[in-house]
């Protein structure tokens, strides 16, 4: 085991553990709740696109002051607090359904209230990873990180299928409620991290935001990342929200097909996390980068040839190497940005990150419904293939293609602001 091996940390182990349950009742309720909505609620295909966009919709009603939160209150416990509120939240669920009591309300309500509680899981997560690694093992700890989230998308879902299938629905949520309380319970084995300085507690909650958005987007190097990402996410979710549409309806395909793709997908995305750091060891963290985005991104263009036979094949590599590149991105990405950002500023920072980066994912659930109205289901994907294409463009102008290296000095923590 290397030196600075994050492995080497048992806080670091302790949180990676409680992760992958929180993950897998993540991953699990992503299939379990739409279904109860069908199955046991029979909701209408609007009332399902309600169901997921109030699960993102947090990202953007508090994702800003979520990070100047985070940073006057000490991580651990915000990452108990948020695993106990969302399995209390789950756990209503199979509750009122065995009384007989479950409405569409309620599920509205769950889905909602379990963003806002991953709103601050999120950000309390990756602005304490810093601080049990040390910076110089950040590469492995995010690339540990990343890989996590690539398997739960594949395994995750399936287990929710399985369990789906053959408890039902509301039980499965029961098992997403015991997930995110064993992670909690798990969290507790944290070392307590030290108090917020005074200065962070008292400063206006409006003036701690403004110095979140300005570190990233007053920075080149941290704006032209954002921007990649954001697009990346925008050209996604384009493309996934007319999926299922293209799959079932259009092309006659198995609901299985579908989620088939998509663990493909999974798999080029966990490819991607184990290979960021040995390429950035061979060609440069920026480099690799705006190389990997030059050769890789264009493949996204293959998607929407999706058809039967050769043509699902073709697709699925291009999907996979754009979602391979997105893994790469996500580990070197998130690396630099924590590396460039001064502890007092990381929940703000991340909070920032995550504001933009799920707020693409609701506009393009959006744009992805209209284009398809007016234009069609291929119009809409050749529009989201095209974001997907150019979007590695941010990063490989800017000067983040040039860094060889990680920064090696934490950057100086911002000037205390006065009070408001």
């Amino acid at each position: 085991m290397q030196p600075n091996s994050p492995w080497r940390t048992a806080d670091f182990r302790t949180l990676f553990s409680a992760t992958a349950l929180s993950q897998l009742g993540t991953n699990v309720s992503y299939v379990a709740v739409p279904l109860i909505a069908v199955a046991e609620l029979d909701a209408s295909p609007g009332q399902v696109g309600a169901l997921a966009t109030l699960s993102t919709l947090a990202f953007l009603l508090i994702g800003l002051p979520a990070g100047a939160w985070v940073d006057r209150m000490r991580h651990r416990r915000v990452l108990i607090a948020a695993d106990l509120a969302r399995a209390v939240l789950f756990a209503s669920v199979p509750v009122a359904w065995w009384l007989d009591a479950l409405t569409l309300g309620q599920l509205y309500a769950v889905v909602l209230l379990n963003g806002c509680a991953t709103v601050f899981f999120d950000v309390g997560s990756q602005s304490t990873l810093p601080g049990l690694v040390g910076r110089d093992a950040l590469v492995q700890a995010n690339a540990a990180m990343m890989s996590l989230m690539a398997v739960s998308n594949v395994a995750g879902r399936s287990a929710g299928g399985a369990l789906v299938q053959f408890l039902t629905a509301p039980v499965a949520v029961l098992c997403t409620a015991a997930s995110h309380l064993a992670s909690a319970l798990q969290l507790t084995r944290v070392r307590p991290d030290q108090v917020p300085p005074a200065q962070v507690r008292t400063v206006g909650l409006r003036k701690q935001i403004g110095e979140g958005v300005r570190h990233v987007f007053g920075n080149v190097e941290l704006c032209a990342l954002a921007l990649t990402a954001a697009l990346t996410n925008l050209g996604s979710q384009i493309i996934n929200t007319m999926l299922p549409v293209l799959f079932v309806r259009e092309l006659g395909l198995p609901a299985s097909a579908l989620g088939l793709y998509w663990a493909a997908g999974g798999i080029g995305l966990l490819l991607g996390a184990r290979c960021a750091r040995p390429l950035a060891g061979r060609l440069g963290y920026g480099r690799t980068l705006g190389v990997l985005g030059l050769c890789l991104a264009p493949a996204g263009l293959l998607v929407p040839l999706i058809d039967r036979g050769p043509w699902l094949w073709l697709a699925g590599a291009g999907g996979v190497l754009v979602l391979f590149k997105t893994g790469v991105d996500n580990v070197l990405g998130v690396s630099l940005r924590q590396r460039m950002t001064a502890d007092a500023l990381l929940g703000r920072m991340n909070a920032t990150f995550r504001f933009v980066l799920t707020g693409a994912l609701a506009v393009g659930a959006a744009v992805a419904g209209l284009i398809g109205e007016l234009a069609g289901v291929r119009a809409t994907l050749w529009v989201g293939a095209g974001l997907l294409a150019t979007a590695f463009l941010p990063v490989f102008l800017s000067p983040v293609r040039g860094r060889r290296e990680l920064p090696h000095e934490q950057p100086r923590k911002p000037a205390p602001a006065t009070k408001s």
